[in-house]
């Protein structure tokens, strides 16, 4: 299945029903009255998050989502149908904005949660309804109100409790592929990763999501490669595992450029919890490791850790590492949604 994570959508509730002129015509019932029905209520527009999707790829080809109309109302007072309404689906974490793509309408965080976008209009009302004693035979009615219509943006944030950023040909999908299931794209040239991959990692005790995210490159901020697009996905993790790849000469700089971009990008990346890790160390002698590993270290003030994604060597303690910062903060998460709360009037 094709990842899609932007997709812009017409969307329009359904129109409401006309009332009827109707009157009551029995034999033997010389003053039958009229008896005019309601027109039906039209659908309204709704989107639903749900948890078994993660890409907007439905909305490439179904770029219009209507509501049903509401019918007209019938004789004998029968009140038209109402129109069903149109449930947009959509993957938990999806955005849904103004058509300038920059005024949020809501988001859809959880799956489970849902919004109303258009509300269908009235059905008008029947000659029955306006009856009275001085009005005994109306002869008219109201036509069904129009439905409401707009242009929407949805834009899709991954949920993910992890996830890897590094310069190109850090070796994040190599990693993802040795500690996951998912088969991401691997080969020997930057940007192999086009879309964000994601993968589910388990060790010890712990279960938790890793996303792998395309490269990033100095100036992504400003569009430069593949931009800042997919940084939004890194925006909903927990933590992030940055790798560097030990084979390249300025390890430090290239440290610099990744965290220069996340402040850059805001959005509070650059105070997420970090793992920070030393990549290709098979192919890096014993002295020249240390040498990087302590410049890394004294660059990042943290600590660094050294692994390698072909061998192994190093994996399990990452992933535990990056295990305790997820469990950490899910477990302040659940504290947080537990703590009583004080009563008020």
């Amino acid at each position: 299945m094709k990842f899609l994570d932007e997709a812009k959508v017409y969307i329009r509730s359904g129109n409401g029903g006309n009332g009827c002129i109707a009157f009551r015509r029995e034999k033997f019932i010389e003053f039958g009255g009229p008896n005019g029905g309601d027109g039906g209520r039209g659908g309204d527009v709704w989107a639903v998050a749900v948890d078994n999707l993660n890409t907007l790829i439905d909305y490439r080809y179904q770029q219009h989502v209507r509501a049903k109309n509401g019918l007209p109302g019938m004789g004998k007072d029968m009140t038209g149908a109402g129109g069903d309404d149109a449930i947009m689906r959509v993957p938990a974490g999806t955005q849904i904005l103004e058509e300038d793509g920059e005024t949020l309408i809501c988001d859809l965080a959880q799956a489970g949660e849902r919004v109303l976008l258009l509300k269908g209009g009235n059905g008008g009302f029947g000659n029955a309804h306006f009856k009275s004693s001085t009005n005994q035979a109306p002869r008219h009615a109201n036509p069904g109100q129009p439905g409401e219509e707009k242009t929407i943006m949805l834009r899709l944030k991954l949920i993910a409790d992890a996830g890897l950023i590094g310069l190109p040909n850090a070796g994040k999908s190599t990693f993802l592929s040795r500690v996951s299931s998912a088969r991401p794209k691997i080969a020997d040239y930057p940007f192999t990763t086009l879309h964000p991959q994601l993968g589910v990692v388990r060790i010890d005790e712990a279960e938790f999501v890793v996303a792998d995210l395309p490269g990033l490159i100095e100036g992504a901020h400003e569009g430069v490669g593949l931009g800042d697009r997919f940084l939004g996905h890194a925006e909903r993790c927990g933590a992030i595992l940055h790798l560097i790849d030990g084979t390249q000469s300025e390890i430090v700089r290239a440290y610099k450029t990744i965290r220069a971009e996340l402040e850059a990008y805001g959005q509070g990346l650059a105070q997420k919890p970090e793992i920070l890790v030393l990549n290709k160390t098979d192919a890096i002698e014993k002295t020249a490791l240390a040498r990087k590993r302590a410049a890394l270290a004294k660059a990042s003030g943290g600590t660094v850790y050294t692994m390698s994604g072909v061998s192994g060597a190093g994996i399990d303690t990452v992933l535990r590492a990056l295990a305790h910062e997820i469990t950490t903060r899910r477990r302040r998460e659940r504290d947080v949604l537990t703590a009583p709360k004080e009563w008020a009037p």
